[in-house]
Formats: structure tokens, C-alpha cells, sequence
């Protein structure tokens, strides 16, 4: 694989896992009604979840930009781990919210050359 073609599949992923954080967010600020029922019974009120969607749309921002994006890697997993331990509490699937956690580290890992070198020392 060129170095072309590896920086256009990484930006690909990025891409990807930045869209999830976005329409999340997105989807956060502007809560349907099933939305916030579910979202209360969990204890989030319509306020929390503003909060919630701007610190999630923000980290995906700077997981996007490449000078910011082991910051915005380290906040996306701050941020899972909060939905991972609300769904442990909540007796929810742990599985989706891991699995999203796992996606954001490969693609940091493999995007960011120093991230890798200080995980791995390779």
C-alpha cells in the first residue's frame, strides 16, 4: 500500500468514527421524544444531555483535526467510559459502547505514528 493510499484510508476511518461521535451529538441537541424517555430513565435530564452532546461533538472535532487528535482520542475514551459505566449500572449491554471504544483506539493508534511508538515502542 502507497503512502497515498494509506493516508486516504486512515482519513476514511477517522472519518467514520468522527460521524458516529457527530450524529450522536447531533442527535443529542435535538432529542426526540423516545429519546428523552430513555434518557430519564438512565437519569439524564434534557439539560445534561445538551451537556452531554457538546462535549461529545467537541472530542470529535479534535480527534478529527491531526495536530489535536490524541486529545481528541483521550476525551472520546473519557467519554465511552462514562456510556460504558451507565450502561454497566443500567444492566445494559456493555458490548456496543466497547466495541466503539475499541474502533477509536485502533484508528488513533494507527493514524497517530508517536501514539503508537509510546503504546507499543516500535
Amino acid at each position: 500500500m502507497t503512502d497515498k493510499t494509506k493516508n486516504i484510508v486512515q482519513w476514511i476511518a477517522a472519518g467514520l468514527v468522527g460521524a458516529i461521535f457527530l450524529m450522536s451529538g447531533t442527535m443529542k441537541l435535538n432529542l426526540p421524544a423516545e429519546a428523552v424517555s430513555q434518557m430519564a430513565n438512565q437519569g439524564v435530564t434534557p439539560a445534561m444531555a445538551k451537556n452531554l452532546a457538546i462535549i461529545e461533538i467537541l472530542s470529535a472535532i479534535l480527534f478529527l483535526i491531526p495536530r489535536t487528535s490524541v486529545l481528541g482520542t483521550l476525551l472520546l475514551t473519557a467519554y465511552m467510559g462514562g456510556a460504558i459505566a451507565t450502561h454497566f449500572t443500567h444492566a445494559q449491554p456493555l458490548m456496543a459502547p466497547c466495541v466503539i471504544l475499541a474502533i477509536v483506539w485502533i484508528v488513533s493508534v494507527w493514524r497517530n505514528a508517536e501514539l503508537k511508538t509510546r503504546l507499543f515502542g516500535q
